[in-house]
């Protein structure tokens, strides 16, 4: 090895030449004595920085895992069939909600319980009805609806005054100020001008909290949109029926990918969930998940998440959901009966079906013999049932608007898109309406065969009125009142061709179930709103349990990775103070004795660094080589 120094006047600089034997290559560096604690800071702090991004990976890893093993090694949830026990109020450990639905026929309060969260992020809240000591849910009905005060909003207030003194009445007093209301309006004030509607909800803002004294704030009152109520309803009964829990359980599984998952994750396990069908009075809602790939228009889908953390993949679901204002079953009604009038004007016959008991409008969707009074547009006509239920399905058909535009493939209702469904893999629940028309009169409720329900349909409407009448004195029809009697053979004819015509579900689908209790709870869409509005209540509960069982990262790793990141914090600190030390010394040392100019040529270019052995450099000045002391 040959090594050759120059060095400057200074000192302060030397060039070190290194030739290893055997080749012709060279390496060069400088070297400059001032400033040799600084490259070593240099060359130490990316090193400190690599590994302090290390330990914090590993860190992480740690916290990952061990989160994990809280969640597989948490208590399952044990799977309750029945809910019937009567709630417990000197239990100080429940906590309690109240939810109004104001629809379109009259205004009910429900009245829930839950009781502490388990910390598991996996769980959501054990929402039950509270039942009273007579083992029946806290549950009241009151009529009109809440939009007949539209030109008297400072009657609201009082016309829900006795459901708010029922469910004060239910609720512990010392409850009162953690229970949360919500009163939330449908399809029937969604009818009402804004005006009419705003009126209405500040009058109840206002005078509620002055009698009463739960938990209400100014956004826990509102109507809520036919997708919101389709969205709670679908979160009901698939909460009900455990659908959102993850036990092992006979439950089928299906692979998704939920909204906000990583594509590199790949698909998400987890309990296939079940479709919902929701038939009002005024409206009619249908909600079941759709894949990721499924593009669909931002107003029918619905993506959320039940979960206390939005990073929760476990609870993030994604829905096709769509409500049809007008399609319920007494708006189509209504509709049914302008379309049979119209046809009757269009043969001329109007006059003399008018105001005429003599001679009525043939009705097929009526009972045989029924004659009664129907007012269409402010007038009144006489109909008469003839009991033809084969006729009736036909007549109805054209209050699905199936000849509307289709923007998109397939269609509907209305013309509205609908998703493809897996009629082979799926299940789907009917609520309301679909329940009513088959089990009040028909005792069909539960699961669906189409073939039985239009044979007991077909039969109940050739029915004489007079026959059904001695039927009802036998209590032959506990569950019915004169008016669902009437009305019996329309719906019935309405729910089947609703569907099997709008929503073109096949007549051999063997997976529908009407349904108004589910393990003996009633599905109602105000659970699922509960849950809905209180997903981030569990939070506090989470956190709680995962800091008690969590033991810090280092506790688990070596030694020499626990004292590491300190030696690598010391070692820069130690770096940074002698840097300081030695160039507060150089502070003090005289400049030499020549010229500033003469000063400035001697000091090489960098260039001059970068030359080979032997070569010259414009611009720089060849010093004598220093003797060899």
């Amino acid at each position: 090895m040959q090594r050759r120094a120059e060095r400057d006047p200074l000192n302060h600089m030397a060039r070190i030449s290194i030739r290893c034997p055997g080749t012709s290559s060279k390496w060069s560096c400088f070297a400059q004595m001032n400033g040799c604690t600084s490259k070593i800071l240099l060359a130490l702090v990316p090193c400190v920085c690599v590994i302090i991004i290390i330990i914090t990976v590993i860190q992480n890893y740690s916290i990952q895992r061990h989160e994990r093993a809280l969640l597989n090694h948490a208590p399952p949830r044990p799977r309750t069939d029945h809910y019937t026990a009567v709630t417990n109020v000197q239990d100080n450990s429940l906590h309690y909600g109240v939810v109004f639905d104001c629809g379109s026929s009259g205004s009910r309060v429900y009245v829930y319980v839950w009781p502490q969260h388990s910390g598991n992020p996996r769980e959501l809240l054990k929402i039950n009805p509270m039942v009273d000591e007579d083992k029946k849910p806290v549950s009241k009905k009151i009529t009109p609806g809440l939009s007949t005060f539209g030109k008297t909003p400072s009657k609201a207030s009082e016309y829900l005054r006795p459901l708010l003194e029922y469910a004060a009445k239910h609720v512990p007093k010392d409850k009162h100020k953690e229970t949360p209301l919500y009163i939330l309006a449908t399809a029937g004030m969604r009818m009402l001008p804004q005006s009419q509607q705003d009126a209405i909800l500040e009058a109840l803002r206002t005078d509620i909290p002055i009698f009463f004294n739960f938990q209400f704030a100014a956004d826990q009152i509102g109507v809520i949109s036919g997708k919101e109520e389709g969205v709670y309803a679908w979160i009901a009964i698939n909460y009900i029926l455990g659908r959102f829990e993850h036990g092992e359980d006979d439950d089928p599984l299906i692979a998704v990918d939920p909204p906000g998952a990583k594509a590199s994750s790949g698909p998400h396990v987890r309990k296939r969930t079940v479709g919902m069908m929701d038939m009002g009075g005024g409206s009619m809602q249908i909600a079941y998940e759709v894949p990721k790939s499924e593009e669909i228009a931002k107003t029918l889908i619905s993506e959320f998440n039940l979960g206390c953390r939005k990073t929760d993949l476990d609870h993030n679901y994604r829905t096709y959901v769509t409500t049809f204002l007008g399609y319920g079953a007494n708006a189509a009604r209504d509709r049914y009966h302008k379309v049979i009038v119209d046809i009757a004007k269009r043969r001329n016959l109007t006059s003399f079906y008018k105001n005429s008991p003599i001679a009525p409008i043939l009705d097929p969707c009526r009972p045989f013999d029924l004659s009664e009074t129907y007012s269409v547009n402010g007038t009144s006509y006489h109909f008469l049932g003839t009991g033809n239920y084969t006729a009736c399905k036909p007549a109805v058909i054209p209050l699905l608007n199936l000849t509307a535009h289709c923007v998109k493939e397939p269609c509907s209702i209305n013309g509205i898109y609908q998703p493809p469904i897996n009629f082979y893999n799926s299940e789907f629940y009917g609520f309301s309406e679909f329940w009513y028309s088959s089990d009040d009169v028909l005792r069909l409720g539960g699961k669906y065969d189409y073939y039985r329900f239009e044979k007991a349909a077909k039969d109940y409407c050739a029915l004489s009125w007079k026959k059904i009448l001695d039927f009802k004195k036998q209590n032959y029809y506990p569950k019915a009142d004169d008016e669902r009697l009437r009305t019996q053979c329309f719906k019935s004819a309405w729910m089947s061709t609703t569907l099997h015509v709008g929503f073109k579900f096949p007549k051999t689908y063997k997976h529908f179930r009407s349904a108004q209790v589910v393990y003996d709870k009633d599905v109602q869409w105000t659970l699922g709103a509960l849950l809905f509005r209180i997903r981030y209540l569990p939070l506090r509960e989470v956190e709680k349990v995962f800091y008690q069982h969590f033991r810090p990262p280092w506790v688990d790793q070596p030694f020499y990775m626990t004292f590491l990141p300190w030696f690598c914090i010391a070692v820069v600190i130690i770096a940074i103070l002698l840097y300081w030390v030695r160039l507060n010394r150089m502070r003090g040392r005289p400049l030499p004795s020549e010229s500033h100019a003469e000063y400035l040529r001697s000091i090489p270019s960098m260039a001059y660094f970068m030359t080979e052995e032997d070569e010259m450099e414009m611009g720089v000045k060849v010093l004598p080589a220093m003797p060899d002391s």
